[in-house]
């Protein structure tokens, strides 16, 4: 294209999932709701813990961890969207549009590393070696893995984001989503992507294998412990105690592989209809998935409805 025909992009328009409008109202429905379950569900995670002493361990650090990850991930993705259908607009200014894929990049990459330290902490640790349980996961450790997953991930998002901000946006800027996602953002560029594709693909791929390769050898060795002294207690117990971290898991981890493992030039409309489950449904199925099935959950939740 020549160059001096090119105009440049200073913002971009989200169309969301359907150009529908009946569909359109229902996916605001939707949304909404979905919004106000997941950061009403999480922050009553958070409240329980802190408020609890019997949850001021570990495990319940982490969880409150992740708690606090999903409030942020939701707020930056669903609320845009909301706030663009009440007004009538489907425009995102360039700088937004960077902003909002970076906190994406950050926050979703880290939703993954507490689900890896929880793998590692109560199931590894709590199940593979109960007596060293207080001295393997000191509190000075626990902060030192939650904060050393805050850097990587901010720095995997901050590669991407000035991997982006090299491109040129010309002509179209039309986004067929409801947030600024890399992969529907480069297939605007008139740019040459083959950098970015490569970064994603690399580093992008080792981000995502870091934990959830935590997470395998963690389980390959509970079930390993499991299996040498087999009794239908200890199945129960290991089913029990991972069955609700497993789903989370593989919900998770499904969505990003099936929509991210391929070129951008590929991404598809049911690629970002599949984001859905990673960006709104999994935010919001944390807190039941964990409090459910949680008894010590459930006792600090019913403490703090009955206060209240």
């Amino acid at each position: 294209m020549d160059n001096d025909n090119q105009t440049i992009i200073t913002e971009f328009l989200l169309l969301g999932l359907s150009e529908e409008l009946d569909q359109e109202e229902v996916v605001f429905g939707l949304f909404l709701e979905i919004c106000i379950v997941t950061i009403s569900g999480n922050l009553l995670i958070i409240l329980a813990i802190s408020c609890d002493p019997h949850l001021h361990t570990p495990m319940y650090f982490f969880l409150a961890n992740l708690s606090s990850v999903d409030i942020c991930f939701s707020s930056v993705t669903v609320p845009k969207a909301l706030v663009n259908h009440m007004v009538g607009s489907k425009s995102i200014s360039y700088t937004d549009c960077l902003a909002q894929m970076y906190f994406m990049l950050a926050f979703g990459n880290m939703d993954s590393f507490p689900l890896s330290v929880m793998a590692y902490d109560h199931h590894y640790v709590a199940i593979c070696h109960p007596l060293h349980y207080t001295m393997m996961m000191r509190p000075r450790l626990c902060v030192l893995l939650v904060l050393i997953s805050w850097v990587i991930t901010n720095l995997h998002a901050l590669l991407h984001s000035l991997f982006m901000v090299r491109l040129t946006f010309c002509s179209h800027n039309a986004v067929h989503h409801f947030f600024c996602d890399p992969y529907p953002i480069l297939k605007l560029s008139c740019s040459d992507t083959f950098i970015n594709d490569v970064t994603a693909f690399t580093e992008g791929a080792v981000l995502f294998l870091m934990p959830f390769v935590c997470i395998v050898v963690s389980y390959i060795y509970i079930f390993s412990n499991v299996l040498k002294k087999p009794s239908a207690h200890g199945i129960r117990k290991a089913i029990s105690t991972c069955g609700s971290h497993l789903t989370v898991v593989c919900l998770f981890n499904g969505a990003i592989l099936g929509v991210y493992m391929h070129p951008s030039s590929s991404y598809s409309l049911q690629d970002a209809v599949a984001s859905v489950i990673f960006t709104v449904v999994t935010p919001m199925a944390n807190p039941f998935i964990y409090s459910l099935r949680n008894h010590d959950m459930k006792a600090a939740l019913r403490k703090i409805i009955l206060r209240s």
